[in-house]
């Protein structure tokens, strides 16, 4: 039996990945080729679920490296299924209802904000003023300490750090 194989423009064109994108997932082992005997890449036809998986998984918010560690949990590099898609993200599930829980609370702050125009510094709860909220912790905390903490299947909470991703700040507008 002869297996198809798709060049990276054709998987890029039939998954509307860009072909970077599809080198960059190469590199960071989420999915596979092979060579031609030029060298040039091919693709399996069942990379275009694999990348739909991917894109599915980035689009709710997955950091890669789980995306990763999910991909590799499947016998042989195998295609995920509707099964495993379920039995994947039901490990997910509390993460992003967390998340939910804290961009409700984000949204509800800032319309708060966007209502009265002025972002007041005296009630705004986005305000810092010298930076005194470092000593209560790094990052958002006024808005992580509002929801319950991140627990992890076993109900305990995750190890500090784990599942998060950082980028660098981006520079404000004027």
């Amino acid at each position: 039996m002869t297996v198809t194989m798709l060049t990276p423009g054709e998987v890029s064109t039939r998954s509307g990945v860009a072909v970077s994108a599809l080198h960059f997932y190469e590199r960071e082992g989420l999915i596979a080729s092979e060579r031609t005997a030029g060298n040039q890449r091919r693709y399996r036809r069942d990379v275009l679920r694999r990348v739909a998986f991917i894109r599915v998984s980035q689009r709710i918010g997955i950091p890669l490296a789980d995306i990763r560690d999910a991909l590799a949990t499947l016998p042989e590099g195998r295609t995920p299924t509707k099964a495993d898609w379920t039995r994947l993200s039901r490990t997910w599930r509390s993460e992003l209802d967390d998340r939910i829980t804290r961009l409700e609370a984000l949204r509800d702050d800032l319309d708060g904000c966007i209502g009265c125009g002025c972002l007041s510094l005296r009630s705004c709860t986005l305000s810092n003023p010298d930076d005194v909220l470092a000593a209560r912790g790094p990052g958002a905390v006024r808005l992580e300490r509002s929801s319950p903490p991140a627990r992890g299947a076993d109900g305990t909470p995750p190890a500090r750090g784990a599942g998060t991703r950082t980028s660098p700040a981006r520079p404000t507008r004027s």
